[in-house]
């Protein structure tokens, strides 16, 4: 069996065609991941020593990407020992996922495009997760799709989904139209990492397009009853849409939280902050040092909100996302 080892000093094996982050998950490791299928470039590391091979297509990665070394953890399996350069959470410890049954226990629109689903799982369950993840839900005919989870409720609470829209989506079109509460689906999970990290004393900016509001929600919920040495010294939350009324939902009021909507799409009527999000924190937090940043929404903020935060300051290692690829078949490499 191979041996992968980090440059920080851990190591662990991985069986011929497991790929190196499901190798890294049965070893206790915990790496950065998000989609799972190479399109999201959450779990990208750098090889140092070794060779590796694709199992499926790396289209999270660009060609300077590629040039310089970086592979995806979750679609590359390693040939011989090998070293990676990537980002361990340490002492992150992500519940294992589950295969459940579950019921819909509430259905009810947040707006024209999204749509509020809670779920019921069964008394014996024992699910758990850390606030920012998201599990799979298996509908008929095996359909999957992804949603975080948008609540940091108790165990025994209904789950919370927040689902978009998505035309022609075989998913959105069960969800919106034919979906009805006591349906019988499943779910698998959790996954991810785009959990609080240690934020006490930080300047904590959220990033949220789209249903990126789901998991940051629950972040927040999460943030509110931390003890007050753990708290950051400060939260901004900017949401950004197209329209004022693509921005559904609310968040408690509290004295550390400024939200700050930002439309791309705003008519003359509006008052607020035009353009992108990235471009509302460049202009809000001239001085990034004491900043860490949260994002979540689609592939193209969080690769620009990434790419221009890094050049304007902000420290390397303060910065997590969690990219929403569209559902599709991955590729073969």
């Amino acid at each position: 069996m191979p041996i992968i080892r980090s440059t920080s000093g851990r190591s662990f094996s991985a069986a011929a065609d497991q790929s190196i982050l499901d190798a890294a998950i049965a070893a206790g490791v915990t790496l950065p991941y998000g989609c799972r299928t190479g399109r999201c470039g959450t779990c990208r590391c750098r090889v140092e020593t070794g060779e590796t091979r694709p199992l499926l297509a790396e289209t999270g990665l660009d060609a300077t990407a590629r040039a310089e070394g970086w592979v995806l953890a979750c679609v590359r399996t390693a040939i011989d020992d090998v070293t990676l350069d990537y980002d361990d959470l340490g002492d992150v410890v992500l519940p294992a996922p589950k295969t459940l049954p579950c019921r819909i226990a509430a259905l009810d629109r947040m707006s024209d495009d999204v749509l509020r689903v809670r779920l019921r799982l069964p008394p014996s369950a024992a699910f758990a997760y850390l606030p920012g993840q998201y599990v799979e839900i298996i509908g008929f005919g095996g359909v999957r799709r992804s949603y975080s989870l948008a609540a940091a409720g108790p165990a025994d609470a209904p789950l919370e989904l927040h689902v978009g829209r998505v035309p022609g989506g075989v998913m959105s079109a069960y969800w919106f139209d034919r979906a009805k509460e006591g349906d019988l689906l499943r779910l698998h999970g959790p996954f991810g990492t785009f959990v609080l990290r240690d934020v006490a004393g930080a300047d904590l900016v959220f990033l949220a397009t789209g249903t990126g509001f789901a998991p940051v929600a629950a972040l927040l919920q999460h943030i509110a009853v931390l003890a007050p040495e753990r708290a950051p010294r400060s939260i901004t939350l900017y949401r950004g849409a197209r329209r004022e009324d693509d921005l559904y939902g609310d968040v408690a009021a509290s004295p550390l939280l400024r939200v700050v909507p930002v439309l791309s799409r705003a008519p003359a009527s509006w008052t607020g902050r035009r353009g992108h999000v990235q471009d509302a924190v460049l202009a809000d937090h001239p001085d990034l040092t004491r900043t860490v940043v949260y994002a979540c929404g689609s592939p193209a903020m969080v690769r620009d909100a990434e790419t221009a935060l890094a050049a304007a300051g902000l420290p390397a290692g303060r910065f997590f996302s969690d990219a929403f690829v569209p559902s599709s078949t991955a590729s073969e490499p």
